[in-house]
């Protein structure tokens, strides 16, 4: 079993709360960490019918099984049961009695912001991040390897193929599970969106041309773009405010959890194909921003990730903190570094000068340009 690394996170959470709700992608490790985390409670699956059908018949009489805390499964299956179990937390304080996962975080989200606020903690967990494959000691010299194949716990475990596995996920999951949630019925139209959606991975996002690429409105893109986001398919990387430019770019770029994921909806089956693609640098820029996602969210950080531009090409791929800081990130994809690759963190540094600003490529070798100004190697991601 590869270790997580949200577990130390994870662990003070049961201390401090009555219940922890870990959420994220289904097959990213939820069940096996809710596991690990309580190995001495009952483990309830509501992913089974007839469990989920009991507990919806009488949710009282359910929970009155697990008063002393359970692990509850794919608990958004189960909405009504927060109401019941708001209840038995308010009459126990005792901590750490419960641990609830799901795979759709606007549910979770709303069911604990109105019945277990203030006594659920909320995490997320992602699919293996980077620095947990080092760990694992499964980690390979090859940035290309790891973008071909993501992150997906199972297939790292089984040494599975990334692309065959894929493509059950994209039947199981996107168009059957995702789709159900928003009882979408176009099937063909919904799969369309969801492939398009791959080749506007790294850019900022036009809803307008997505939905007549896509067949249909823009409230309905807008609405599917939601789904997506609320079952960690996609995410929205927003634009950074303050008042570095007063016309700042406001479209949100698009980026894809898993760019396993991202690559089996490009056609891109092999290592050599991943190479000459045409969108090669943005698969590398998410992969690399993805990581750094998971690492924030591993340590307890779900928020303070942007990216910049002006409206005169002025950009930076991603802007996080580091100890109050804004601290800049370049991604660039080449294995050797030139000057026009740092245009966009010197502009920054200019109009930030207490900010830190970092090249991340795809070479070897560190470098300091400046204090305030390095580049660093693609394996150093976990370090960011």
């Amino acid at each position: 079993m590869i270790p997580r690394l949200i577990l130390p996170q994870a662990r003070h959470a049961l201390t401090q709360f009555r219940a922890l709700c870990i959420t994220g992608p289904r097959q990213s490790g939820k069940t096996t960490l809710a596991r690990q985390l309580s190995k001495s409670k009952p483990y309830v699956n509501f992913e089974d019918p007839s469990v989920q059908h009991e507990a919806e018949q009488n949710p009282h009489l359910f929970l009155q099984q697990y008063k002393s805390g359970a692990v509850f499964d794919e608990v958004q299956r189960v909405p009504h049961i927060f109401r019941y179990l708001q209840e038995i937390l308010d009459n126990n304080r005792t901590r750490g009695q419960y641990i609830l996962t799901g795979s759709n975080n606007f549910l979770l989200q709303e069911q604990i912001s109105q019945s277990l606020a203030g006594r659920a903690a909320y995490l997320t967990l992602l699919p293996f991040s980077y620095a947990e494959l080092v760990q694992a000691k499964l980690d390979e010299n090859n940035i290309d390897k790891h973008i071909l194949t993501g992150g997906y716990p199972e297939i790292w475990n089984e040494k599975l193929m990334p692309d065959t596995w894929m493509k059950s996920y994209v039947q199981t999951y996107v168009q059957r599970d995702v789709r159900l949630l928003r009882n979408i019925s176009n099937l063909a139209v919904f799969t369309r969106f969801v492939y398009l959606c791959a080749h506007y991975a790294g850019q900022i996002l036009n809803r307008d041309r997505l939905a007549g690429q896509t067949g249909v409105d823009t409230k309905t893109i807008l609405a599917w773009l939601g789904l997506l986001e609320n079952s960690y398919i996609i995410y929205l990387l927003q634009p950074w405010h303050n008042n570095l430019s007063k016309r700042i770019v406001k479209s949100p770029k698009l980026y894809f959890y898993d760019t396993g994921l991202l690559c089996h909806l490009l056609g891109v089956k092999s290592l050599s194909a991943l190479k000459k693609h045409r969108t090669y640098g943005s698969l590398f820029e998410n992969w690399m921003i993805s990581e750094i996602k998971k690492n924030r969210f591993n340590a307890g950080e779900n928020e303070g990730m942007y990216y910049f531009r002006d409206n005169i090409g002025n950009e930076v791929d991603l802007i996080t903190e580091r100890e109050g800081e804004p601290l800049a990130i370049e991604i660039k994809s080449a294995v050797r570094v030139n000057n026009a690759m740092l245009h966009g963190l010197r502009f920054w540094q200019k109009n930030q000068p207490f900010g830190h600003s970092v090249l991340i490529y795809g070479g070897a070798l560190n470098e300091t340009i400046n204090e305030r100004m390095g580049i660093v190697p693609w394996m150093e991601v976990e370090n960011i």
